[in-house]
């Protein structure tokens, strides 16, 4: 019997409503609440799972 290395990678998504100028701007202001923790995605964001041998 061998051992094997199997990668788990799972997708989780959520859509933010923002206001702004351009969408270049909005992607930003999401951008930059995400990264100080103010937007938190978790289990209920679940979107798929993928399994691949490494």
């Amino acid at each position: 019997m061998e051992n094997y290395k199997i990668e788990i990678t799972e997708t989780l998504s959520k859509t933010i409503t923002v206001r702004a100028n351009t969408s270049s701007d909005a992607e930003l202001k999401v951008q930059k609440k995400y990264y100080n923790g103010k937007i938190v995605l978790d289990a209920d964001d679940f979107v798929c799972v993928d399994f691949r041998t490494i």
